[in-house]
């Protein structure tokens, strides 16, 4: 069911439970989706609408924080049952919407072949005239209720996070970080930031999240995973650990095993935070649950430093 401020948070089942958010946000009977996780999420949507009393028909509105494919993959399927939507995303991701070759090859390239098919399926194009390009500020009005998009670079280029004033709440895609249940203590979540390849810029995360911070928002959705609130701690921690990793991979720039003593340095750098958070036997835990991540944030970096040297 819908909370109080008409919004749903739907596991998109991708990877594992709890890892990966797309939210439904319903009023005054129309819907919109905000991202949409892959091709294998598109029926937990249809559930999710179904068990509000909704038809497809009702939803006016998908919009995409940003194309990576945990987020977006499915996109093209989704609007594909769903008759009456405008699918909004960054102009820099607009592109991809409508011919999503580039995602397609970049995802086999690191995936492979056999590992794209298993957890993306085939990348369904939208048509042009249903894809509606976002520049910093628009709103969207889903049956008066003003969805604001925000241009948020950082974790990528082509990333927004949207506002909404009535919840007075953000949905912020990957820009506020990764923050999973299981590290939830009495003091509240944790979070570490999202440095994944190819487009990590720190200096425009720590703007974008401090923009965030200035609306003072309530809570925030974040896509890994679910509802966070104390949301002005969990930012300042956010660019705490952004001047933390940043400084480590500026550290190993240069040795011969970069790569592997950073992904060393940044489990080092989650496991003592989370300690200082109070989670329990996180030595354990933030290998266990952080080791896809660490990797991507390590690469992110890594990419950062190449560029930044280049």
């Amino acid at each position: 069911m819908s909370d109080s401020r008409g919004i749903v948070t739907i596991d998109t089942g991708y990877q594992r439970p709890n890892f990966c958010a797309a939210y439904l946000v319903v009023e005054k009977g129309r819907a919109a989706f905000v991202d949409c996780g892959t091709n294998r999420s598109v029926p937990r949507l249809l559930a999710a609408l179904d068990a509000q009393g909704l038809s497809p028909e009702a939803v006016d509105w998908l919009v995409l924080t940003h194309v990576h494919l945990d987020h977006a993959g499915g996109a093209g399927a989704l609007m594909r049952e769903l008759p009456n939507a405008t699918l909004v995303v960054h102009p820099r991701g607009a592109p991809h919407m409508v011919d999503p070759a580039k995602l397609t090859a970049g995802a086999k390239a690191v995936y492979g072949e056999a590992g794209f098919a298993h957890s993306y399926g085939t990348l369904v194009p939208v048509p042009e005239s249903r894809v509606t390009a976002a520049d910093d500020g628009r709103v969207v009005d889903l049956a008066g209720r003003p969805l604001l998009c925000a241009d948020t670079p950082g974790h990528a280029r082509h990333h927004l996070a949207v506002w909404d004033a009535r919840s007075r709440s953000w949905f912020a895609g990957d820009i506020f970080g990764l923050s999973y249940r299981e590290f939830d203590t009495a003091r509240g979540a944790f979070a570490i930031p999202t440095t994944s390849p190819v487009q990590f810029d720190p200096e425009a995360m720590r703007a974008s999240v401090r923009r965030l911070l200035g609306e003072a928002p309530e809570a925030v959705y974040v896509t890994h995973y679910g509802r966070v609130t104390d949301v002005q701690r969990l930012g300042a921690d956010l660019i705490a650990l952004v001047e933390a990793t940043v400084a480590a991979a500026r550290r190993l720039n240069g040795d011969g095993q970069r790569h592997a003593r950073l992904v060393e340095a940044l489990t080092r750098i989650y496991v003592e935070r989370a300690q200082r958070h109070g989670v329990s036997d996180a030595q354990r835990m933030v290998p266990a649950l952080l080791a896809m991540d660490i990797e991507l944030n390590a690469q992110g970096l890594e990419v950062w430093l190449d560029r930044s040297r280049a």
